[in-house]
């Protein structure tokens, strides 16, 4: 058997990223060739991206991008298993690219996306999953969308976990800003509600019908005070009936008509929304590998 040297498991680590047992495992198959090193690593990250996609990615970042001009931009949701990976250099950079090329590529959906070239010669499937190798957890483009504008678009970025891009009209360079940030903590569902689905005001009518009814009260009595709640949701989940969380005492309708401004529309991601998130007990997790790694050693000696 070659002589494994520190040294060319080091110069393979560099070379490919992955952690120095991986390197040296592969420079042992290959008998110290590293270029047949790298490739078994390659061919093995494959077969890694597959099992790892078994795992639930229910945390991550969000990748955020606006032309020079604000004038185009886009929302990317990268997904991973921990929030340790969540914070690593590469991930991060990951999706603020993948953001980019949504943007400067006006792209639509992630199957699109994921066929794009990226970087030396590797379209973004290649990265994704070479990038799954490197840091040993299931990664998944969850989302993208990209926005164009006749105004200017504005977005705000909260812990890499909640992301807004507001496409409005009038933005005064500090308007859109704030928008974004009222967008992130109030987290309205539309703009206007005209915009609310009938379905929804259906569904809501109904259960406060019900409510209302419990009361005792007259049919007309009862009448108002549905009215009256369905008012107040109307306010609570569109961006224009919300008060501004910077004045509350000034809704964002108002706002906007004192700046002479209008939003067309805006997008707000949280990651992992929707998604069910594995729950750890990490002590357990490593009693795990310990006995298992005991179970090994039994099993060969």
């Amino acid at each position: 058997m070659a002589d494994i040297t520190a040294t060319i498991v080091k110069e393979l680590r560099d070379l490919t990223g992955l952690g120095m047992m991986d390197c040296k495992k592969a420079l042992i198959e290959t008998s110290g060739n590293i270029k047949e090193a790298e490739d078994l690593l390659r061919i093995k990250s494959g077969s890694k991206a597959n099992r790892a996609a078994t795992r639930i990615a229910a945390e991550g970042i969000i990748g955020i991008e606006i032309a020079s001009d604000r004038k185009s931009g886009a929302l990317v949701e990268v997904n991973c298993e921990t929030d340790f990976v969540a914070k690593n250099e590469d991930f991060i950079n990951f999706a603020k690219n993948l953001a980019q090329l949504v943007s400067t590529k006006n792209l639509s959906d992630v199957e699109t996306l994921s066929k794009v070239d990226m970087q030396d010669g590797n379209n973004v499937e290649k990265f994704r999953t070479e990038l799954i190798m490197k840091l040993g957890e299931n990664i998944s483009i969850r989302r993208c969308i990209r926005h164009a504008t006749q105004g200017h678009l504005s977005s705000y970025l909260h812990g890499g976990k909640i992301g807004v891009m507001v496409d409005c009209v009038g933005d005064d360079g500090v308007l859109g800003k704030d928008l974004a940030m009222h967008i992130a903590a109030s987290k309205p569902i539309c703009v206007s509600k005209e915009q609310v689905s009938a379905e929804l005001l259906e569904r809501e009518r109904q259960i406060y019908t019900a409510q209302a009814a419990e009361s005792g009260k007259p049919k007309e009595i009862v009448t108002k005070m549905v009215d009256g709640r369905m008012a107040k949701y109307l306010a609570e989940i569109t961006l224009l009936g919300q008060p501004f969380v910077k004045n509350p005492d000034q809704t964002i309708e108002k706002l906007l008509n004192s700046k002479s401004a209008t939003v067309n529309g805006f997008t707000m991601f949280r990651v992992g929304e929707g998604l069910e998130k594995k729950s750890c007990d990490f002590a357990n997790e490593v009693m795990d590998q310990i006995n298992q790694a005991r179970e090994n050693s039994s099993s060969t000696s």
